[in-house]
């Protein structure tokens, strides 16, 4: 048997999202195809931990949608979604909660009716608040007891500052403080229409487009909020004592941009070719090389209002010194040596195939669209990506890795034993 000829796309084409302004002001993107039989609805919310007032608000609000309405249970939620084979599914970031259902297309009214009730007529029950709350803090405590949770939040803590909103970590004991008023509130305040938009894929006749429609225009009228961010404190270096730990967790990066900036995706790039695959030059030194770890990463990370490089890895404690000079050796080659065009052109295609498994089918397409729309662009925005990628050279690294990964402005945060 022969191996089929490896092609690398030069375009991609990525249908546009039909787009409707409701009266109310909220914007519907559609993305139809009639080659699959199922429908996802996502309503987008900028109802993320960013813009919360009160600790923990945010996600217990998107968790708690489903947990009671005014006409079901949650058990009763559970059931039908259980019974139609229908799909519920929070997601919540810094920014946004993505609130989305998923359902075969011929019982996409009966979802789209639990979608009415679990996004308009929520009650937050007293008893499952409190159940919820309960748990979370449980889980909180024990998961702040990892070394790599700690690094985590240490990390962001360190890239912003402690009182930032993306650097802010609340102490697990306030969930204990949470009232239902606080709450509703949030939900009256955030899940309105001027803070949301709508994105629909899959099978969308006339039918699901109106009750779609018709679900959006009952949000309620209410401010877009946005709230005033404090600049960002950056702390170059931070070590927290974990005693008894067999692993440290380490984190290196600093403060970018966000993917709005014109040098977004050429730091992808270098991201990539630095942590981004099994066979990355992090990956080549730290694990096959030096066996100081099963894994390291590095990518970068686009929240609404910035963006950062993020190393990642969990290395045994003897090695914890050595790892970190590995990892700054490296970072520091890639601004003294050009990368080979072997080694680029390899990236390229890697991170070429990636975008088309995340294009394939039409929920990889709508949570791109999500991503385009949240930075203000349209789907045309990915043929785009995929030329600057293409376009990348080994001195185009270089200049990069010159400009923004300077030793001094590099941060380090290291959790693990003494």
């Amino acid at each position: 048997m022969k191996q089929p000829p490896l092609t690398i796309p030069s375009a991609v084409e990525v249908q546009s999202a039909e787009t409707q302004t409701l009266a109310n002001g909220v914007t519907l993107h559609l993305l139809p195809t009639d080659d699959f039989e199922v429908v996802r609805v996502t309503f987008v919310f900028r109802a993320g931990s960013a813009v919360q007032q009160v600790p923990f608000s945010a996600s217990t609000t998107a968790n708690l949608l489903a947990e009671g309405t005014q006409r079901y249970t949650a058990h009763e939620i559970a059931e039908q979604l259980d019974f139609y084979g229908s799909w519920f599914d929070v997601n919540l970031d810094r920014d946004f909660a993505y609130i989305s259902f998923a359902t075969l297309s011929k019982f996409c009214r009966q979802t789209l009716g639990l979608a009415e009730e679990i996004l308009l007529h929520p009650t937050f029950p007293e008893e499952e608040l409190r159940t919820y709350c309960a748990k979370r803090r449980q889980r909180l405590r024990i998961d702040r007891q990892k070394v790599d949770v700690k690094a985590r939040e240490a990390f962001a803590e360190a890239l912003f500052g402690p009182q930032h909103p993306y650097g802010i970590s609340y102490d697990e004991t306030l969930y204990d403080k949470l009232t239902r008023a606080d709450v509703e509130a949030f939900y009256r305040t955030r899940y309105t229409a001027a803070n949301c938009f709508v994105v629909c894929s899959g099978r969308i006749d006339d039918d699901v487009r109106a009750t779609v429609a018709a679900i959006a225009a009952q949000l309620p009228d209410g401010p877009m909020y946005i709230p005033e961010f404090p600049t960002p404190v950056t702390r170059p270096e931070t070590r927290i004592a974990h005693p008894g730990a067999v692993q440290s967790s380490l984190r290196i990066g600093r403060l970018l941009f966000d993917r709005r900036h014109p040098d977004f995706v050429g730091m992808q790039v270098l991201a990539t070719v630095l942590g981004g695959y099994f066979g990355s030059r992090l990956m080549r030194n730290l694990r096959e090389e030096h066996g100081y770890t099963y894994g390291v990463v590095a990518a970068m990370v686009n929240f609404d209002r910035e963006g950062y490089l993020a190393i990642a890895t969990q290395v045994g404690t003897e090695a914890t010194a050595a790892a970190v000079e590995a990892i700054r050796t490296e970072i520091e080659r890639l601004r003294t040596e050009p990368v080979t065009e072997e080694e680029l052109s390899l990236v390229k295609k890697i991170m070429a195939g990636e975008m088309m498994r995340i294009l394939d089918g039409p929920f990889g397409i709508a949570d791109v669209t999500i991503e385009n729309i949240l930075c203000g662009r349209d789907n045309d925005v990915i043929d785009e990506n995929l030329a600057r990628i293409q376009a990348m050279t080994p001195a185009d690294i270089r200049r990069l890795a010159q400009r923004y990964l300077a030793p001094d402005d590099l941060v380090t945060v290291v959790v693990g034993a003494e």
